[in-house]
């Protein structure tokens, strides 16, 4: 059950028509009071002899007793609560009870209070009402209405319980706001996915992944097609920024704009310059992967996979700044997969970068120095440009995803254990896409993988059966058992071509996480293998001899010459 409060108002004949009106789209059905401050309230809606006029006077008496001079200017108060889309239709009974224990939980009419404001409850739906209230009460005070939104959210978690309704996670204040029923019919009329300020969101997200600069930050939101206009001090600075969607005009023709608070807390331009505050970059030298040929996305993902499994850590063991600052980077990487993955798997990417949007915020405060590794790995994959289904760039995308939904269950969790429950739980749907987002990733170089271990010769098939075995002796019968088994002795074979010692390596990849939750241990293993290799430089021995089995088109480990001409 969610309720909101909306702006206030001056005309409570405006209100009242609204109500009792056939909506914007015609979906206003059968409006009629269910519940008021006096039973004897006429109900224009179904009594013929009411009129709005009668309902007006009746609300505004109390305003109009003082005087012009004393008259709050915006005295019309309004407050819509509205029934989950799985709960069940409510009798107006039970909405006449839920309309009193919220306009006494808020402060409009405490219970007993004789001289309290007066109010009324209008049903127009099956599913939610609406109370309006005029902000002066009997005895010509003022009612006192502090935290009122957070009184009414309280309420209606007791209300659930009570009626057995869907109980909403409760919030701690950093959501960004839902867009108001207006915003949602316009959209539809103007034949929008969604609301202008959802929209917006998501552009600025989208601007924001990786940039390293504002002048960067301004050109890619410009890019995302979007208006912009700054609000410039007389000095010449930039103080801020508004939004607005090409098309969405107000009743003057004139574009409707958005600060970038108004978006969401984050996105404010104070809030956005501290994410671009990084140390200086140097110079490095090309790693193995570099000089083996692979692609820029799939460098770029094989960085930022490396990078993301170091932040895993501060999920669970570092300061909690430590890890506010990474998961916002953590959202920086997924808004960056989501734009420059292939087909297969970016609608639920950037399903995944909506939710994870709300865990990335909490009163926590991030330490901001912190989350510069995971901005930069979320420029690489930007900058880097779209990236293949297939071959090493679909390796490295898979491999990357398996590492970042590790991330985000890290994030539920972590966000559990400090009772942020919308965070958590946005977290949990994020990793739902994420997992479906891999599954379409990783098919193809899996299958490639498969392809490549079953042509093997039975000697070598029976050579790093043995190898798991004597490594992972309490994981060998669970990984034999599973599909993805011909795909992890391929990478076995791989490895062990490239010069690695594989036991010592599958030690490794087992020992950095837990695999028994994994839904299967054999495909994170290959993607860890995968990692390994080209993180990890091969000993110094002998080059095995070379199988007859031609490598697959698929990520292969980095060859034993590259590594060494890297020393």
């Amino acid at each position: 059950m969610i309720p909101s409060i909306h702006k206030r108002g001056s005309k409570t004949i405006g209100l009242i028509r609204y109500l009792y009106g056939p909506g914007t789209h015609e979906e206003h059905i059968d409006p009629h009071l269910v519940a008021a401050f006096d039973p004897l309230t006429p109900d224009p809606g179904r009594d013929p002899s009411a009129t709005y006029e009668h309902l007006e006077r009746l609300l505004d008496q109390p305003v109009n007793a003082l005087a012009r001079g004393r008259r709050p200017e915006k005295h019309v108060w309004h407050l819509s609560v509205r029934a989950s889309p799985e709960d069940p239709v409510l009798s107006d009974e039970d909405w006449a009870a839920i309309a009193r224990r919220t306009v006494a939980a808020t402060g409009i009419a405490p219970d007993g209070d004789e001289r309290a404001c007066r109010w009324a409850a209008v049903r127009h739906a099956d599913d939610h009402i609406h109370i309006i209230a005029t902000l002066v009460r009997d005895d010509g005070r003022r009612p006192r209405l502090h935290n009122e939104a957070r009184r009414a959210q309280a309420e209606a978690r007791r209300i659930e319980a009570d009626y057995g309704l869907r109980r909403v996670t409760p919030g701690d204040g950093t959501a960004a706001k839902r867009p108001t029923s207006a915003e949602r019919h316009k959209a539809e009329r103007l034949g929008q996915e969604a609301a202008s300020k959802e929209l917006l969101r998501k552009h600025v997200h989208r601007a924001l992944a990786g940039a390293a600069n504002e002048a960067e930050f301004f050109d890619r939101l410009a890019a995302e097609g979007v208006r912009i206009k700054k609000r410039i001090a007389p000095s010449g600075d930039v103080l801020g920024y508004n939004v607005a969607i090409v098309g969405d005009r107000n009743k003057n023709h004139e574009p409707i704009w958005y600060a970038g608070s108004t978006l969401a807390p984050d996105l404010s331009l104070p809030r956005i310059r501290k994410r671009f505050t990084a140390p200086t970059e140097t110079e490095t030298q090309p790693t193995a992967l570099e000089r083996s040929g692979a692609s820029a996305p799939a460098r770029a993902r094989y960085a930022a996979a490396r990078t993301a499994d170091a932040a895993l850590t501060s999920l669970t063991a570092e300061a909690d700044g430590t890890a506010a600052a990474h998961l916002i980077g953590v959202g920086e990487v997924i808004d960056a997969l989501a734009q420059t993955s292939p087909g297969t798997g970016r609608a639920e990417l950037r399903e995944a970068a909506r939710h994870f949007e709300r865990a990335t915020r909490s009163h926590i405060r991030a330490k901001d120095e912190e989350m510069y590794a995971l901005r930069r790995a979320a420029r690489q994959i930007v900058h880097s440009g779209t990236a293949l289904g297939r071959g090493q760039d679909g390796a490295a995308t898979a491999l990357l995803l398996d590492v970042m939904i590790l991330a985000v269950i890290a994030a539920a969790r972590w966000h559990a254990a400090r009772g942020h429950a919308q965070q958590a739980e946005a977290a949990q749907h994020a990793a739902h896409h994420l997992r479906t987002a891999y599954q379409a990733t990783a098919t193809v170089p899996l299958a490639a993988l498969r392809a490549y271990g079953e042509r093997l010769p039975a000697s070598k098939r029976h050579h790093h059966t043995t190898t798991v075995r004597t490594a992972l002796p309490r994981l060998a019968d669970r990984l034999q058992s599973e599909p993805g088994w011909e795909a992890l002795t391929a990478v076995l074979d791989q490895a062990e071509r490239a010069g690695f010692d594989t036991a010592t390596l599958l030690v490794r990849a087992a020992g950095e996480r837990e695999l028994d939750s994994t839904g299967s241990a054999s495909d994170v293993l290959v993607w860890r293998l995968q990692h390994l290799g080209y993180v990890t430089a091969p000993p110094r021995r002998p080059k095995p001899k070379a199988s007859p089995v031609p490598a697959p088109a698929t990520a292969a480990m980095p060859r034993q010459d590259v590594v060494r001409r890297r020393r």
